[in-house]
């Protein structure tokens, strides 16, 4: 279509008197008709948009936080979009005449449509039947259409592709909606503002945002000191970022042709020397792109601290301080700008990831070998240390050792499903006991035999069950005590099968265990040795109530959330509850003493002489090993075992230190728990 034939398609704009003294007295004088788009129908829709948009909150990043040497320090930084906003003075002289003199040569003069522009963009638009069309957007305008790409960015997933697409269509209506918030936009904010707000906000090509993320991502340097060749070459990407980003060098003749085009307009306008033009025109992308990967997300986090800072993550975007509802608190953490400080303690952790590696090698061919460390603060339910022998890994085809997977969380919080946690299960069995007013020195079976009718609720049900004890030694009469510490199956047959299952199940639930993947544990036999699925971390929780004369505090990972004004929100909320008896607390602790002295955790006893109570445990086949337990400060989860559903005896499969992955369990124990007591003493 001609130009013409364009104008002669309507009596649009030039023969709409109405509309033409509308746009005048806006300050826009009217040069062209939009073909199928007359006068009252332009005076319609321009009468009925608002007379100006809002800049808003721009897309940002969140940091998380840990604490190092007891001070915060960054962890990672996790956002939606890659962008860190500058100010108009942190931002380089170079990039602000690239982008003005590139795109808007009269930015500093006009009113936010530059008439001359429009003209030549309308007919554009008009020609091409709104399938196309030439610039002529001024910044403020371009400023506009990216403001209502980042609002409809925000929106639940299923509702934001429409709107990007309905803010990015190239249509009359769409071009006569950017001209008037384009104009309001003008009146309502400095040409500063304006400028800085449309580097933020713009989209740079693989997936950065902004001038100081791209600048950080194509040239690993902030935008605060920019040449004129990489200013123009940034400036290049806004019109066309799938072809000219520089993310590949593929793009960069056709970046370094928009380029020039832009570093001749900073010539003509005076803002680059004869000098200084030959220089920037005779340099090449190649010269000076150095792309990095965007450092975002908690794969950059110190070796170890990923799997910490990913729970952190899950947990500080459900927190009510974000939003009423979970859609409210997903757009918020879109928004982004927190600061999430956790209560990972990095230096604690990095011993335990060392340990793990040294002892627990994840990329050992005999099984799919997983183990963790998870130390909880008993008296605040602070989770200091979550530590994985695996490398942390996102992609789909992670090789040998390598997961996403958090093996110490529930499954809602880390996709892990949980792991027997054999005889650690002993202890609520021993509690119930207590609770029942029995004595830990009363004598039981511990024969191995089969015990036929049980108590479930109040009522009597026959279920034959007839478990094995660790060695065929373990036979006669044992003491509740010393069953505890040499972990006698039979005798805790025998204690359960004069309790009710209901009862232990209840313990349980009132300690705060529950199944990896939800709901309660259930009150049958086999349970109270540990058979179902359930994650390290509730272990380690369970057990800071009897550390903690009784009291359990549910587990926090966040200390603090901040907002990008400052604002403290506070952290996950600290719920602490009564849940022994003081009397029945301080048995159990005593009890469980017996462990690391002659009992199953012998040589786990820590060279300080601190009191510590624990217990070990192993499934059936010893697929899985634990050992949970700790002083009255901090509580330490060790859990080993295979993670594809094999039965490697973890019993025979040598750890490459000279012992086997089971026989090496209270001594790699003692070592994290030395650590962990050398920084938290109890009292």
């Amino acid at each position: 279509m001609t130009f013409g034939r364009a104008i002669g398609a309507v009596g649009g704009f030039v023969g709409g008197s109405v509309l033409a003294g509308l746009l005048v007295g806006v300050g826009v004088t009217p040069a062209v008709a939009l073909a199928g788009f007359g006068a009252t129908t332009a005076i319609d829709t321009f009468s009925s948009l608002p007379e100006y948009i809002e800049v808003g909150e721009l897309s940002s990043r969140n940091e998380v936080w840990a604490y190092r040497g007891g001070k915060p320090v960054h962890l990672a930084d996790v956002f939606d979009r890659n962008r860190e906003q500058l100010s108009y003075d942190r931002i380089s002289e170079a990039l602000r005449h690239a982008a003005v003199d590139g795109e808007d040569k009269r930015f500093w003069d006009h009113g936010g449509v530059d008439a001359t522009s429009l003209v030549r963009s309308l007919v554009s638009v008009a020609a091409a039947h709104g399938k196309g069309g030439s610039g002529g957007s001024t910044l403020t305008m371009q400023l506009v259409r990216n403001i209502k790409i980042e609002q409809a960015s925000q929106l639940p997933a299923a509702e934001a592709d429409a709107a990007i697409a309905e803010a990015t269509a190239r249509t009359p209506q769409r071009k006569l909606e950017e001209i008037k918030l384009a104009i309001g936009l003008a009146k309502q904010y400095s040409k500063r503002d304006i400028l800085t707000s449309y580097l933020n906000i713009a989209y740079f090509g693989d997936q950065t945002y902004g001038v100081q993320a791209a600048a950080q991502h194509y040239y690993d340097k902030d935008a605060t000191d920019l040449s004129p060749a990489e200013a123009a070459s940034l400036i290049a990407i806004v019109q066309w970022p799938e072809r000219r980003d520089l993310s590949t060098p593929a793009h960069f003749a056709a970046n370094q042709a928009r380029r020039d085009v832009v570093l001749r307009a900073m010539h003509e306008q005076g803002h680059l020397s004869d000098a200084a033009l030959r220089a920037a025109l005779a340099s090449k992308p190649s010269e000076y792109v150095h792309r990095t990967a965007p450092k975002q997300g908690c794969g950059t986090a110190p070796p170890g601290a990923e799997y910490a800072c990913e729970h952190a993550v899950r947990v500080a975007r459900a927190l009510p301080q974000l939003g009423a509802t979970q859609a409210e608190r997903d757009a918020a953490w879109r928004t982004g700008g927190y600061r999430v400080q956790t209560t990972i303690d990095l230096d604690r952790n990095a011993e335990q990831k060392a340990l793990l590696d040294r002892y627990d090698p994840a990329t050992d061919p005999a099984l799919a070998l997983g183990a963790t460390f998870d130390s909880v603060e008993a008296s605040t339910g602070r989770v200091l240390t979550m530590a994985q022998n695996t490398a942390y890994d996102r992609s789909a085809g992670a090789p040998r050792g390598s997961t996403s997977l958090n093996y110490a969380v529930d499954e809602a919080l880390g996709d892990a499903r949980g792991f027997q946690p054999g005889s650690t299960y002993k202890l609520f069995t021993l509690l119930a006991w207590l609770e029942a007013g029995r004595s830990p020195d009363t004598v039981v079976d511990g024969t191995r035999h089969e015990q036929r009718t049980w108590t479930q609720c109040g009522r009597t049900i026959d279920a034959a069950w007839n478990p094995r004890n660790d060695s065929p030694a373990q036979t006669g009469p044992y003491s509740v005590r010393e069953a505890t510490a040499q972990s006698v199956n039979g005798a805790y047959v025998s204690m359960a099968a004069q309790l009710d299952l209901c009862d232990i199940r209840d313990v349980a639930a009132r300690l705060g265990v529950h199944l990896a993947t939800g709901g309660k544990v259930p009150a049958n036999p086999a349970s109270i040795l540990g058979t179902e699925s359930i994650a390290p971390l509730t272990m380690a929780s369970a057990y800071t109530a009897v550390a903690n004369g009784g009291v359990r505090c549910d587990t926090v990972v966040v200390d603090q959330v901040t907002d990008r004004s400052g604002e403290d929100l506070g952290g996950q909320p600290r719920t602490c509850r009564q849940v022994l008896s003081p009397a029945v607390a301080a048995t159990a602790f005593q009890v469980m003493q017996g462990a690391f002295r002659g009992g199953t955790a012998t040589g786990g006893q820590t060279a300080d002489g601190m009191t510590l109570f624990g217990k070990t445990g192993t499934t059936d086949v010893a697929d899985q090993v634990w050992l949970v337990g700790g002083t009255s400060r901090v509580v330490t989860a060790y859990w080993q075992g295979n993670t594809d559903g094999g039965t490697t005896n973890l019993r025979y499969v040598g750890n490459g230190q000279g012992g086997t992955y089971a026989g090496a369990r209270a001594a790699v124990w003692k070592q994290a728990q030395e650590a962990v007591n050398a920084a938290y003493p109890a009292g």
